[in-house]
């Protein structure tokens, strides 16, 4: 999903990558500096990790749970406008259930190659070269391949998400301006193309360190907001609301994305995870990953099943957007949206852009790096703009992004990190890994079909 927080052990914000890249260089590092056996026959890489400044196990409860709320939430309300009241409360637990669970087997697969090839700790795309390095001998010659598709995965999730990011902050735009400037009628795609110049320049801000000050104020924004939100959420339960308790089948692929979209944070668990004081108490029960996560499925599903009764089917993709258009608070909380999204833009930018950079810097002179740097992000941020004119609906954009991106990342890759893993190594009785492994895997195929088709679907319809 989406998260708004710190971009790096501090910076941590939802579905933001740039604590991967953050953590890149260590994990690099331990990777060239394996640690030589030292006469232990049993090598534990929890023991052997060496954090400068290491999270607490509070703190690194507030970054995961960060890491899972954002734009999301205010989508959930529309969510479940797809399935119905029932189904969407049932479905946001299984989503739950399914997100934590790879989360559960991807850290746990990291550990169990550290602690093989005897290293402290793997980041994300580590882990899944790492798999292939030491799995099936056919599979090693692919190793990098899958390396460069976690990366161009992860740059894919953050990109779809700051064209999502785009639409936020164009719709809530609209409607500001339109209510105290009514005679300036714009389109949605209009205020996108109002968007360019500003994103450029705060997109040109390269160093996580001057990012700190837009992630607090893009916090303390996004609290403000939900406040407000859930304010209005929660006063008054209309009678005369058309809400339905189980809606038709073939709407629920859209709910799946949108929910996938907002709770899927996998890309920011294994810097949380790798820089923990006390890691150990991040898996197990209760644990800091089960515990959060068990939070943020209620959190959903309370938000999402209030939010649809309170404006049933008229609910829009961000329930913002349904607050009252003349009162004060309802526009404040607009504007403050708006601000979040737009200041969270350039640290959602910032990992696609160190990723990309990382593949091409090799290709210019250095004397041309400045030159380059702008123009990537210059074009990255067009790049954004352009796929949030193409699709300006923002409940169809966060469907098709949460059924491409977000499922690949947080669904796909790590069932097959863990079945090459343990293909081996063994896949327990019965193999009820592979057959486990092959059910979220359909799950996953389910998601990206359907969730494409309903999403073009609905786009061609309108």
């Amino acid at each position: 999903m989406v998260s708004w927080g710190s971009a790096e052990a501090n910076l941590t914000c939802i579905h933001i990558c740039p604590s991967e890249v953050f953590t890149q260089s260590q994990s690099t590092v331990a990777l060239n500096n394996v640690i030589k056996n030292d006469g232990d026959d049993e090598y534990n890489p929890l023991e052997h990790r060496k954090i400068p400044h290491p999270t607490s196990t509070l703190g690194s409860f507030f970054h995961l749970l960060k890491s899972s709320l954002g734009s999301g939430l205010l989508a959930m309300p529309a969510a479940f406008k797809h399935t119905g009241l029932i189904p969407g409360c049932v479905g946001t637990m299984l989503v739950g259930i399914i997100a934590t669970h790879c989360v559960h087997i991807l850290v746990t697969t990291s550990r169990d190659l550290c602690r093989e090839i005897r290293t402290p700790f793997l980041n994300y795309a580590d882990t899944c070269e790492r798999v292939f390095k030491q799995g099936p001998q056919k599979l090693r010659r692919y190793s990098l391949h899958i390396r460069h598709f976690v990366d161009y995965a992860m740059a894919g999730v953050c990109i779809g998400g700051t064209s999502v990011y785009v639409i936020f902050i164009a719709a809530s735009l609209k409607d500001i301006v339109e209510h105290y400037a009514p005679e300036y009628k714009h389109s949605v795609e209009a205020y996108c193309g109002f968007l360019i110049i500003p994103l450029v320049i705060i997109t040109q801000i390269r160093y996580l360190k001057f990012l700190v000050p837009f992630s607090i104020f893009a916090n303390i924004c996004l609290v403000v907001t939900v406040a407000i939100t859930s304010y209005y959420t929660f006063s008054e339960v209309p009678n005369d609301v058309d809400y339905v308790l189980v809606n038709g089948v073939t709407k629920w692929p859209l709910f799946l994305s949108t929910a996938i979209f907002a709770m899927e944070g996998i890309n920011i668990v294994m810097p949380i995870e790798n820089e923990m004081r006390h890691p150990q108490l991040f898996l197990g029960c209760p644990g800091v990953l089960n515990i959060t996560m068990t939070f943020v499925a209620i959190l959903y599903g309370v938000t999402g099943a209030f939010g649809y009764l309170r404006y049933g089917n008229e609910v829009q993709g961000s329930v913002t957007l349904n607050l009252p258009q003349g009162d004060t608070l309802a526009m404040v909380a607009k504007f403050l949206i708006a601000a979040a999204v737009f200041f969270t833009y350039c640290l959602q930018m910032y990992a696609p852009m160190d990723i990309i950079w990382g593949r091409i810097q090799m290709k210019i002179s250095r004397r041309f790096y400045n030159t380059g740097q702008f123009l990537l992000r210059t074009f990255s941020v067009l790049l954004t703009v352009i796929l949030a004119v193409a699709i300006p609906d923002l409940e169809l954009l966060i469907g098709l992004v949460g059924a491409i991106f977000f499922s690949t990342l947080g669904l796909l890759i790590p069932i097959l990190v863990e079945t090459v893993h343990r293909w081996e190594r063994g896949l327990g009785a019965y193999s009820y890994i592979l057959w486990k492994n092959l059910v979220v895997l359909i799950l996953y195929l389910i998601v990206l079909i359907s969730g494409c088709y309903s999403s073009i679907s609905a786009m061609i319809e309108k």
